[in-house]
């Protein structure tokens, strides 16, 4: 669960959210990820080491250059753990439809 949370706490932020998914596009240079942010590099890494810790990031360098490149596998992680909740909404969502059925079928009935 310790990952999961790590995860859970790296996406909070938007600026990682963003990074993340421009990362879905493919590996791309750190000095490129930094450009469409209002802030400093420096600010940008602090934001890229978060994600790396969490383990969603891998970074690779090519000479002076460094990329980075999303891993997949704790996203995975979320969609697995937010499904028990979907299923469950799911219940309820057809539980409500049938009483709306019911409440419906009745006022036809009467009226």
């Amino acid at each position: 669960m310790a990952a999961l949370d790590m995860t859970f706490a790296a996406l909070a932020d938007p600026t990682r959210r963003r990074i993340v998914a421009r990362l879905t596009r493919g590996a791309t240079r750190v000095g490129d990820l930094a450009l469409p942010f209002d802030m400093s590099l420096n600010a940008v890494s602090k934001h890229l080491k978060v994600l790396e810790k969490a383990g969603l990031v891998r970074r690779t360098r090519v000479g002076r250059e460094h990329y980075m490149q999303l891993r997949a596998a704790p996203l995975r992680e979320v969609a697995r753990w937010s499904m028990q909740y979907e299923r469950f909404w799911n219940q309820r969502l057809d539980a409500l439809g049938e009483f709306l059925d019911s409440q419906n079928a009745k006022e036809k009935t009467d009226g």
